[in-house]
Formats: C-alpha cells, sequence, structure tokens
C-alpha cells in the first residue's frame, strides 16, 4: 500500500485485517524480521512550511532528506542534528525519508554539541494503530502539552504510530569550518584528548576517533571565529601531540560525511553494533568485543563494531553500563538476537502500555522492537 494522503493513510490503518510492515525510504533495516503487508509512506511529500527568517519547517514524512537539505543549503541553513544516511553501512539502495529518519531518531557527529533529531523537533502529525489522525506540537518549542508525542514517536520506528507531518526547529550554516586531527593515539588517550576539547570553551561540534586513521575533532562558525579558535584548541592539545589543521570546505564535509556513515565498515563482510556508553566506557567496549573493527564518535561515548557475523556482543560486554543495538546483520541473526537493547522492566511496562494505547490491535510493525 502506498497511500497518498493522510485521509487515505488513516483509511488504510482502520481497514486493515492484519499487520502492517512500515517503509519509508527502506534505508534502514533494522530490528526483528517484520512479517505484514508493505505500507509505504514515500508519496506523503512535499514542504508544508518553510519560514527562513523564523529557523521552521514543516514537510511531509515521505520527503527525501536530501531535498530537504537542498532546500535548506539554498537558505544558508541545516538541520541541527547531521542526520546519518544507513545505505552504505547496511547495503540498502533506497531513499532516506524524513520519516524514516524521525522513526529511528538517525543523528551524527553534530549530535555533541546541537541534540538528537528528536531535540529538534517542535511537531508532528501520525495516525496511531486504530486509524485516528493525531497532532501533537506546534511551530514553537513552548506549544506542547501532555504526552510529549513530538519526541516520542522519534526513535519509535513506527510501532507508535505513521507519521505523516513533522515540524523542525533549524539553525543557520556555518560560514567556515576546520578539522583537527591527532596521529597515533591509543583509544584511551584519544578518549581523554577528545574529553579535553569537548570540555574545552571552543565549541567543538564533532569529535571521533578512527583507530589507525587519526582522532578527529570539528569546529564551525565564522571564518576568524574558527581560525581562532584552532589555535587555541591546537595548544591545549599539546599534551597529546601535535594537531594538523585542515581547513579546505570539501575536504572537511567529506571527512565527517565519511565519519557520520561510518564509511569503513562500508562493504565489509560481518554483522554491525552501536553501542552507547559514558564516553570513558569506550574503550572498555572495544576491548571487551574483540571486533575487527571500531570507531568512536561523540567523544568516545557512541561506539561502532564490526563484528564476526553471529556474534552476541551484549554476552561479551557483560554487565557494562549502556546500549547495544545490532544495525546490520542477516534475518537470521535478527531473528535470534534482539537488535534493541533490553528495557528494564520499569522501561519495558511504560512501553507495552503505551503500544497498547496507540496501536491496540499491535498492528504496526509488530515484533520488530520485541527483546
Amino acid at each position: 500500500m502506498q497511500p497518498t494522503s493522510e485521509a487515505d493513510l488513516a483509511e488504510a490503518i482502520r481497514g486493515a485485517n492484519g499487520a502492517l510492515a512500515i517503509r519509508g525510504g527502506g534505508t534502514r533495516p533494522l530490528g526483528r524480521p517484520v512479517a505484514g503487508e508493505a505500507l509505504s509512506t514515500a508519496a506523503l511529500s512535499g514542504v508544508r512550511l518553510y519560514e527562513p527568517g523564523a529557523l521552521t519547517l514543516v514537510v511531509g514524512a515521505g520527503t527525501p532528506v536530501a531535498e530537504v537539505e537542498a532546500l535548506l543549503a539554498s537558505e544558508n541553513q541545516r538541520l541541527p542534528f547531521e542526520p546519518m544516511d544507513h545505505r552504505g553501512l547496511t547495503g540498502t539502495d533506497g531513499i532516506p525519508t524524513v520519516g524514516g529518519m524521525v522513526a529511528a531518531n538517525a543523528s551524527g557527529p553534530r549530535r555533541v554539541q546541537a541534540g538528537a533529531c528528536r531535540d529538534s523537533m517542535i511537531g508532528v502529525r501520525f495516525v496511531d494503530g486504530t486509524g485516528a489522525v493525531v497532532k501533537n506540537g506546534g511551530r514553537v518549542m513552548k506549544n506542547v502539552t501532555g504526552y510529549d508525542l513530538v519526541k516520542l514517536l522519534a526513535g519509535s520506528w513506527g510501532t507508535l504510530g505513521v507519521l505523516t507531518e513533522v515540524g523542525f526547529k533549524l539553525l543557520p550554516a556555518p560560514a567556515a569550518a576546520a578539522t583537527l586531527r591527532l596521529a597515533d593515539l591509543d583509544d584511551a588517550t584519544a578518549v581523554r584528548a577528545m574529553a579535553s576539547a569537548l570540555t574545552s570553551p571552543f565549541e567543538v561540534s564533532g569529535a571521533a576517533h578512527l583507530p589507525g586513521a587519526g582522532t578527529f575533532l570539528r569546529l564551525e562558525g565564522l571564518e576568524a571565529q574558527v581560525a581562532y579558535r584552532a589555535g587555541r584548541l591546537v595548544d591545549r592539545l599539546a599534551p597529546f601531540g601535535r594537531a594538523e589543521v585542515e581547513r579546505a570546505p570539501a575536504a572537511v564535509a567529506a571527512r565527517w560525511a565519511a565519519i557520520r556513515d561510518v564509511a569503513t565498515f562500508h562493504g565489509t563482510p560481518g554483522d554491525v553494533w552501536r553501542v552507547s556508553v559514558k564516553p570513558s566506557d569506550g574503550p572498555l567496549v572495544a576491548a571487551r568485543a574483540q571486533a575487527d573493527a571500531v570507531q568512536y564518535d561523540w567523544g568516545g561515548g557512541l561506539v561502532w563494531l564490526r563484528m564476526p557475523e553471529g556474534t552476541d556482543l551484549r554476552a561479551r560486554l557483560g554487565d557494562l553500563p549502556g546500549h547495544a543495538t545490532l544495525v546490520r546483520a542477516t534475518a537470521e541473526t535478527r531473528a535470534r538476537l534482539a537488535p534493541f537493547p533490553p528495557e528494564p522492566a520499569p522501561v519495558a511496562a511504560l512501553a507495552s502500555a503505551l503500544r497498547a494505547k496507540f496501536d491496540p490491535r499491535g498492528i504496526l510493525n509488530p515484533g520488530l522492537m520485541a527483546p
């Protein structure tokens, strides 16, 4: 099914006789396999409202992310959270959409400064499992009462409702950017260097470590600001070695797009796990995992691991506090190992109650986030 309007979508859900597999652009095949009739939101696209002076955008859920980014770039604006493109990592060839981006709460390296996708959302419209159209939020951040469904829908993977429209607050695009690179740091030292940079007053907007390639820090802003902050940050990082500074716009953009999309894992064998921990525990994650490849983002708080196929990473990590999500694996592995991290009993009970409220028939991506 591919409804062409919100009303058609609501009618389709009301008339559904069984499970529905919700699909945006088909670029993020995460979670347990879902058996059900495919329901695509691709036709629910287009800009509903764009006010550059108010830094506000409202678009249909099926709108391609690339179209949104091109529109914003024409006004020297951007989505603050730098959404990840999963296609290279997952081997898919669809088109990332706004709805899929929100359903996954997809956020890139700039999360350390600007927050996640959910933090930039100011309004949503969606159709719940009964076929009712629900609206929450508005054009300003204060326009939220009761359940904060705007943030609840982010990261819900289509299990609470099918998004039809999303509103965002925007940020101006920076005039300049620079990347600082430290070479030859071990993982623990790299995490300390990134912590030093992130706790400095120099507004670091990206902090990543790729073992064997270097430790990378990003600065963005006005040309003179970036030049000044880069010089001061080089001095601050002197105990960790001499930092090289890259200022060429194309090179800086390419570097951080590759970090955002975990490009070093593209076209490689094995499963891919995404582990969220406190930054100081990042090296311990890598040590326990014994992974084939590792990448650190968010100052060490996000660890990407490429593992031999079928590896139960959570068993290797043991009682280490954090969350491990299986991002890339075969359908067989995703059926055997829970792709999403297990929830504490109180959280699981709350999540179950919310799904019962918004999808009482259990037809929206049933089992996708099952433990």
